[in-house]
């Protein structure tokens, strides 16, 4: 009986686990996908304003979908640092599943102001 009522909590504690789980990070799994969201999705990615996100897209009409990536960083605006913060974030396909502006972490350098 021991035996069954430990094995019980133990299922009962993964099952909390995992349908808690994602509320705890909610901006966790979702993405922006670059190749079809609008300029107001783009725009959610952290560094990323109107400006930026209206060259994208405008980008993206003038080229085509971007094969990978890495090719965000052919649009003006969006270097080695703002794609690795984006990163995560964005996709080449699926649905664009992103809701809330993504804050930027906040940096914990120097103090030069760059």
């Amino acid at each position: 009986m021991n035996r069954v009522f430990k094995m019980a909590s133990v299922i009962w504690v993964l099952c909390f686990l995992v349908v808690g789980f994602p509320t705890v990070s909610s901006a966790q799994g979702k993405a922006v996908n670059i190749n079809t969201a609008s300029v107001e999705q783009l725009s959610l990615l952290p560094r990323v304003g109107s400006v930026v996100a209206q060259r994208i897209v405008d980008f993206r009409e003038k080229n085509g979908r971007f094969k990978s990536l890495e090719d965000l960083m052919l649009v003006q605006g969006v270097g080695e640092k703002t794609f690795e913060l984006i990163r995560p974030h964005i996709s080449l396909a699926g649905e664009t599943t992103l809701s809330e502006k993504v804050k930027p972490p906040k940096s914990s350098g120097g103090g030069d102001g760059s």
